[in-house]
């Protein structure tokens, strides 16, 4: 059963000076969340699944922020990281790269109705619920100066989603991944064809090599326990491995649902303590679509 996707506001972590993430405890669809703050202003990461955890974490920013002005960004468009946007208009400048404003736009509607199908738990989080409209769009990089502090926002391009970001703090060493990056799960690869194939397990491999030739110190991850460059590689590993293993079955010739099945048992025995084995298969069908290529 679906634990409620609620975000929780206990234990939270602070990573640096005016740097702090609430975890998501390994909740499925809670998102952790990052503040990271200057003098003049505080920059949110990501704002939980639905109004109602938006709300909770734009009144923890308020009180956080104690007078400093606010910003938004989200790491990508999936509902458990921007669908909260909108309680935050009026309160926050929302920014995000164009890639990612033009998936809200085109798909918002119907990941929010998808969503809304994935159980009473969700469905609840997700009333009242829009697809937010960004104040703010960029097209590869940029750097808000919050005071004595510039972050760089970074559009990675199509890995996870058409319009992945990344954030960095730079000198000390911090980046926020969004699920580019999960610790110790399977990677998520949004394949619904013929809805959406945006997912790119090839182009994914070659983001995470940019970003480990970056050496952070500290990498948030989307989902899971916030660790160090590792992280990086572990899940750069893994679709290697994915992609590996499906392409031997698919330069034989074997039928899609026995490649799943087969890479399937394999990779759950490589990491028999992951979690969310589910999203194997729909990795499998994306680099079957991908196979032999190589850009």
């Amino acid at each position: 059963m679906l634990e409620d996707p609620i975000v929780n506001l206990t234990d939270v972590q602070e990573l640096a000076r005016d740097v702090v993430v609430i975890p998501n405890h390994n909740v499925d669809l809670v998102p952790n969340i990052t503040l990271i703050g200057g003098t003049e202003a505080v920059l949110v990461v990501d704002t939980g699944l639905g109004p109602r955890n938006a709300q909770r974490v734009l009144e923890f920013a308020v009180e956080y922020a104690a007078g400093r002005r606010l910003y938004l960004t989200t790491t990508h468009f999936h509902p458990e990281h921007a669908f909260g946007a909108g309680v935050f208009a009026g309160e926050a400048t929302y920014l995000v790269n164009r890639a990612q404003a033009d998936d809200l736009t085109t798909k918002g509607d119907g990941y929010l109705a998808m969503f809304r199908q994935l159980g009473e738990p969700v469905a609840r989080e997700l009333e009242g619920a829009t697809i937010p409209a960004p104040d703010l769009t960029y097209d590869e990089t940029y750097e808000l100066d919050l005071g004595g502090r510039v972050v760089e926002l970074r559009a990675t391009g199509r890995a996870h989603s058409k319009g992945d970001q990344v954030v960095t703090v730079p000198g000390e060493g911090i980046l926020l991944t969004g699920d580019l990056v999960e610790t110790d799960q399977f990677a998520i690869f949004p394949w619904f064809p013929p809805y959406d194939v945006d997912v790119s397990g090839v182009r994914w491999i070659d983001v995470l090599d940019r970003l480990a030739a970056g050496r952070p110190r500290i990498v948030v991850p989307g989902h899971g326990e916030v660790g160090d460059g590792r992280l990086l590689a572990q899940v750069h590993d893994y679709l290697v491995e994915l992609r590996d293993e499906t392409w031997k079955r698919r330069d034989s010739a074997e039928p899609e649902d026995t490649i799943a099945a087969e890479v399937r048992a394999l990779m759950i025995a490589r990491h028999p303590d992951w979690r969310l084995p589910e999203w194997i298969d729909r990795g499998v069908g994306c680099l079957c679509a991908e196979h032999g290529r190589v850009d």
